[in-house]
């Protein structure tokens, strides 16, 4: 991949430098969905698939940027004087597509990730020429934009001499996706691809940003993402519903509990807070967030204990609650997960990400794989005559350079 990152820079951007080459890794999340937002516990791992850049500063203030997944819109171009004027995501997406040069919407996360490192009180000395490349599919729920903004900052950092630690540059990243991509994420897609150890996941209190980093030791299984080929977008409406929805649930709580978030309650206590919410249905996605937060707990001390089977129990309870109480699921994952569930050899399998499309995670006995594929894969096009992807991956260490 190097060698190609760098022929890549040369063809674009001329052989004058020698670029140095990045990689940002992609994360799935095992379990612990829409928990991070609500003050709980998340269970990623980064991913061996990511994306990667060739990149070399400049001197007199222009950031050019082009990617391998769009060549036909060139090379997109802006100064960082107007960069630096963007005061959130409309002016960032104006700067992306405006007329004045030939910008892309991609360009957001990682024009959106130099503003937020110097909005964090860091000086931006200069301009970067940066070529993207990526072996993560995009829109699959696999956090492309979260590994494009961590891409970004390690790259810059590194050129310019900052010195960003893992669970800064993390915050830093969230609050580019936050602010100037317009999408009210919580920490655990930047954090598990900064964070990332390989063949380890990350226990996450994302209230403290306390972590642990536990062994994924899967013994004779392996994990496997399904790809159901639907794209979906976090900054929909829908999301943005579910965590209204959430907050509506703890302020109705916390007029009678001291609770500094869902994620602070336990399911006793939660089933003597529930009557206090009025509305249904903010009561049964503060269900989800509260019993999905207990499964990411409960998840990782499995997983230290080196119980496989019982972890995939709690996988296939959080896709349930995914689907009825959170309802973010839809037709295509949730063929995707109950087929595997009642395959030999399957662990535990459920949607993942924030839903609405993207893939499913699977845990699956190494002796199964094949016939793995061939029953998905069989089933998906029977059901929606389109096909599935299927990955397997290995747990991968956070950013870094090449």
């Amino acid at each position: 991949m190097k060698e190609r990152l760098k022929k890549l820079y040369s063809e674009v951007f001329g052989g004058g430098k020698d670029p140095r080459c990045f990689f940002a890794p992609g994360r799935v999340n095992l379990i612990g969905e829409h928990t991070d937002y609500n003050g709980g516990h998340v269970f990623p791992c980064a991913l061996s698939m990511g994306i990667y850049c060739a990149a070399a500063p400049r001197e007199d203030g222009l950031i050019r940027l082009w990617s391998a997944a769009f060549p036909d819109e060139g090379v997109s171009e802006c100064r960082l004087e107007e960069l630096l004027c963007c005061k959130g995501a409309e002016d960032m997406k104006a700067l992306a597509i405006g007329s004045r040069a030939k910008r892309s919407g991609w360009t957001v996360y990682p024009l959106g990730s130099l503003k937020s490192l110097a909005d964090a009180g860091y000086s931006l000395p200069g301009g970067l020429d940066m070529v993207f490349d990526a072996d993560l599919p995009t829109g699959s729920g696999l956090s492309s934009s979260a590994a494009m903004e961590v891409l970004a900052l390690t790259a810059a950092s590194a050129l310019w001499g900052i010195e960003l630690e893992g669970p800064e540059k993390a915050l830093i990243a969230q609050a580019a996706e936050n602010r100037y991509a317009g999408v009210p994420c919580g920490i655990m897609d930047q954090f598990a691809s900064a964070m990332g150890k390989k063949d380890h996941a990350i226990f996450l209190d994302t209230q403290t940003l306390e972590y642990e980093l536990v062994p994924l030791d899967l013994a004779n299984s392996k994990i496997v993402i399904v790809n159901s080929m639907v794209k979906h977008s976090l900054a929909s409406s829908a999301y943005a519903e579910r965590r209204r929805e959430c907050a509506e649930a703890l302020e109705d709580i916390q007029k009678e509990v001291n609770a500094a978030s869902l994620g602070a309650l336990d399911e006793e206590s939660f089933e003597r807070a529930a009557q206090l919410i009025n509305d249904p249905v903010c009561r049964k996605r503060a269900r989800h967030a509260v019993y999905e937060n207990r499964r990411a707990v409960k998840a990782a001390e499995l997983l230290r204990n080196g119980n496989i089977k019982g972890f995939g129990a709690l996988m296939n309870a959080s896709h349930a609650s995914l689907r009825d109480d959170f309802e973010v699921s839809c037709p295509e994952l949730d063929l995707l997960a109950e087929t595997a569930q009642t395959l030999p050899g399957v662990l535990g399998a459920r949607m993942t990400g924030g839903g609405f499309g993207g893939c499913t995670v699977n845990i699956v006995e190494l002796s199964a794989l094949d016939a793995f594929r061939e029953a998905i894969s069989s089933k998906y096009i029977e059901a929606f005559g389109k096909e599935c992807l299927i990955y397997t991956a290995d747990p991968s260490d956070g950013a870094g350079e090449l």
